[in-house]
């Protein structure tokens, strides 16, 4: 097998981590500082009215204990909660040389595999396997702990409860349809044949017509089971890995 990965980084995701990691703690920052002015005993002494305070000099002292105890504590868990999205974030990224494909890394090489392939409509495809059959998306399933399917429709587990979650199978089999059309561009004078499958530990979703279920060890077998394209010769073949291997530049 064969493994081509983008030349540059994910820039505007590394961005988008970056600034949020910066906010989450610029904010638990402000929140632990203002409740250690509020609380000081100098500070907090000369704002609070002293003796018997009238009706206005009341509301004015409950104003300062409800920014007192409010605003350290909503900056603090806003911080907060944005490093626990920025933590999630960084373990759902995929690690280089994992996924579903790592069961093809000792085939031969007549694979060849496209990692992160970003189309022209700015989707991104996770996992391009191409060969003589064609070309095959290949899409990991969520955990099974974190997600549920309810009357045909998945969802994901959050510290918010569930989530609406797009199904697996038609993210990948409408990502093979984009991969179908991308390939057969105007310049083409052929058409390649695009399969989909996604792959889990313990699948509990059954197949579809144009999306096939497959745990990591049913992989390879279904990769070899895919009937060669006649159509796709050699030439066709290089051409064909010639357009995925540009958009990865």
């Amino acid at each position: 097998m064969v493994l081509i990965s983008p030349h540059r980084t994910d820039g505007a995701a590394l961005g988008l981590l970056a600034g949020r990691t910066f906010i989450g703690t610029v904010f638990v920052a402000i929140g632990l500082s203002l409740a250690y002015i509020a609380f000081a005993p100098p500070l907090l002494h000369r704002l609070l009215p002293s003796g018997r305070p009238d009706a206005g000099q009341t509301l004015i002292g409950m104003a300062i204990w409800a920014l007192a105890l409010v605003g350290p504590a909503g900056c603090v868990l806003f911080g907060t909660s944005r490093l626990a999205r920025v933590a999630a974030a960084v373990r759902r990224r995929p690690a280089s040389g994992r996924g579903p494909l790592a069961a093809l890394a000792a085939t031969s090489d007549d694979l060849v595999v496209a990692r992160r392939l970003r189309l022209p409509d700015e989707r991104i495809v996770a996992d391009l396997v191409v060969g003589r059959f064609g070309v095959a998306v290949v899409r990991e399933l969520p955990p099974a702990s974190v997600t549920r399917v309810r009357d045909g429709r998945w969802e994901l587990r959050t510290g918010r409860g569930w989530i609406p979650l797009e199904d697996p199978l038609d993210r990948a089999s409408r990502d093979a349809e984009r991969v179908r059309r991308w390939l057969g561009h105007d310049d083409a004078d052929f058409v390649v044949k695009v399969y989909a499958a996604v792959v889990g530990r313990a699948p509990t979703v059954a197949r579809t017509p144009a999306c096939a279920v497959l745990t990591p060890d049913q992989l390879e077998a279904w990769i070899r089971g895919l009937p060669a394209q006649r159509t796709l010769t050699e030439s066709r073949r290089q051409q064909t890995l010639d357009v995925v291997r540009e958009a990865l530049s």
